[in-house]
C-alpha cells in the first residue's frame, strides 16, 4: 500500500494528466487538414422557387465539444449571404465568447446566397425606375415566393439538420432590409428579431412603405423586436434636419428611410420594440457591419449576466451564485420562450475553481447542480469524481469515475479508475 501522502499525490498526478486531455478536446487549435472552419456549405432544392438554393452555415464550437452533450442554439438567417457571413459569424463568435463575453447568445448563423436577387428580395413588381423614369431591367416582385422559401423550406430544413431552438433573428441590408420589413409585416410570427439595413424603402415610389407603416399602426406586434439602420447618402451640404425639404430623387432613399422610421418611433401602443440609429459616418456599403453590431446588442440587453465579477470573484458565496444564476436564467428563459439551463461548461468551470481553492463543499454544490441538469452527460459524474479525489476520498471518486462510464462512453475515466486501482492495490 503506498501512503496516504504518496497515494493522494500519485492521483492528483493523474487526474491533472487526464483533465489537460479534457482540456484539449474542448479547444482544438486546428482542423486535421490544418485549415480553420467558420461553415459549412449546405443546399436544398426548393419547390415554391423551382431551382437549388445555396446556404452557408456557421454552427458554433461550442457544438462539437460533446464533454457537456447536446445543445440547441437561436438562429440568425442572413440575407446576401456571401457579402455578410464572416462579418457576422465572427462579431456573435466575438460578443458571445470571447474574453467571458456573454453581451449576445451563441448563434446558428444561416446565410442565404443569391440566385435572383432583386426579383427574391422585393415585395412588389415594377416596371418603371423610381430614380430615372427607365423601364426596368431587372425582374422584380417575387418578395412573397420567396419569404414562402424561407418558411416553408429553409426553416424546416434547418431545423431538423442543425442545433436550433425555435428562436429567430431575420437580417438583411438594401433590398434585403426591404425584404426583412415585407417579413416583419406579413409573417411576423416566423422570426423573433427584424434587422432592415438601410432598407430601400423608396421601391414603387414608396409604395410598399407607406403600406408597412399602415400595417405597423394597426397590428400588435408584442414580443418582437425591430432595427432600423440609416446611412448618410446625403450631399456634403445636407443634414437629416434639412434634408427632408428636399425634393430631388438623388435623396429620396434616405428620406423615405428617415420618415419611415420616425413614423415607427411614434407608434408607442403596438408592442414592437423598436429603435433606429443614423450613422453619418457611414455609407450604403459600409452601414451593415456597425448596424448588426448596434442592433444585436438591442435585442438581447437581457442575456448579459449582470453579475459577471461574482463568476469569477473566488470569494464569492456559492449560494448567492447560485441564486444569481437561477435568477438570470430563469429571466433569459422567459425571453427566449423556452427553457435555457445554465451551461453545464460554465457551471463545471465555477466548481474547478472553488475545487482549486479547496472550496470542496461549493465545488460539490456546482457539480450537483449539472449532475441535476444534465443527467445523461458522462462528464458532469467525472468532474465530481475529480472533486471527490481532490479531498483524497478515492473511493467516493471511483464511484462516481464508474457512474460516468455507465451514463456513457468517454476517454478520461477509464484511467483515473484504473489509476486509483493500481495505487489501492500497492
Amino acid at each position: 500500500m503506498l501512503s496516504s501522502f504518496r497515494f493522494f499525490h500519485v492521483l492528483l498526478f493523474a487526474i491533472a494528466s487526464f483533465s489537460c486531455q479534457k482540456q484539449e478536446k474542448i479547444n482544438p487549435v486546428a482542423s486535421a487538414s490544418n485549415s480553420i472552419e467558420i461553415g459549412l456549405i449546405d443546399s436544398l432544392y426548393s419547390e415554391i422557387l423551382g431551382e437549388s438554393r445555396t446556404v452557408w452555415v456557421h454552427v458554433p464550437n461550442s457544438a462539437k465539444n460533446t464533454l457537456f452533450g447536446d445543445r440547441t442554439y437561436p438562429v440568425l438567417y442572413l440575407l446576401d449571404g456571401s457579402a455578410h457571413f464572416h462579418s457576422v459569424s465572427g462579431m456573435i463568435n466575438q460578443l458571445s465568447t470571447k474574453n467571458g463575453n456573454m453581451i449576445v447568445p451563441e448563434m446558428v448563423v444561416v446565410a442565404i446566397l443569391n440566385t435572383n436577387r432583386s426579383k427574391d428580395l422585393t415585395p412588389t413588381r415594377v416596371e418603371i425606375d423610381t430614380f430615372t423614369g427607365d423601364s426596368i431591367a431587372y425582374e422584380s416582385g417575387g418578395g412573397g415566393a420567396f419569404l414562402d422559401f424561407i418558411e416553408k423550406e429553409l426553416i424546416p430544413h434547418v431545423e431538423k439538420k442543425y442545433p436550433v431552438a425555435p428562436y429567430r433573428t431575420f437580417v438583411g441590408h438594401s433590398f434585403g432590409g426591404l425584404s426583412v420589413l415585407n417579413a416583419l409585416i406579413s409573417k411576423p410570427d416566423l422570426f423573433n428579431n427584424y434587422i432592415a439595413i438601410d432598407p430601400s424603402l423608396w421601391w414603387d415610389n414608396q409604395a410598399f412603405m407607406k403600406t408597412a407603416d399602415s400595417i405597423l399602426t394597426t397590428n400588435t406586434y408584442t414580443g418582437k423586436s425591430l432595427y432600423i439602420g440609416v446611412a448618410n447618402t446625403m450631399s456634403d451640404k445636407q443634414t437629416i434636419e434639412t434634408v427632408m425639404d428636399d425634393t430631388t430623387r438623388s435623396t429620396l432613399h434616405i428620406r423615405s428611410n428617415l420618415e419611415f422610421a420616425n413614423s415607427i418611433e411614434s407608434k408607442k401602443e403596438n408592442g414592437l420594440e423598436f429603435n433606429w440609429k443614423y450613422y453619418g459616418n457611414d455609407t450604403h456599403g459600409s452601414v451593415p457591419l456597425i448596424t448588426e453590431y448596434d442592433a444585436l446588442r438591442f435585442m438581447f440587453p437581457w442575456y448579459a449576466f449582470k453579475n459577471i465579477n461574482q463568476i469569477y470573484d473566488p470569494n464569492s458565496d456559492a449560494i448567492d451564485l447560485l441564486n444569481s444564476i437561477a435568477t438570470h436564467f430563469g429571466l433569459v428563459s422567459d425571453q427566449f420562450g423556452y427553457a435555457v439551463l445554465p451551461p453545464a461548461g460554465l457551471i463545471n468551470d465555477i466548481g474547478y475553481t472553488k475545487m482549486r481553492l479547496k472550496k470542496f463543499e461549493d465545488a460539490h454544490t456546482f457539480f450537483d447542480l449539472n449532475i441535476k441538469n444534465y443527467p445523461d452527460v458522462s462528464n458532469v459524474y467525472d468532474s465530481k469524481g475529480d472533486c471527490f479525489l481532490a479531498e483524497g476520498d478515492s473511493l467516493k471518486a471511483l464511484e462516481y469515475f464508474t457512474k460516468a462510464l455507465e451514463v456513457g462512453p468517454n476517454e478520461y475515466s477509464q484511467p483515473k479508475i484504473d489509476a486509483i486501482k493500481g495505487a489501492m492495490a500497492k
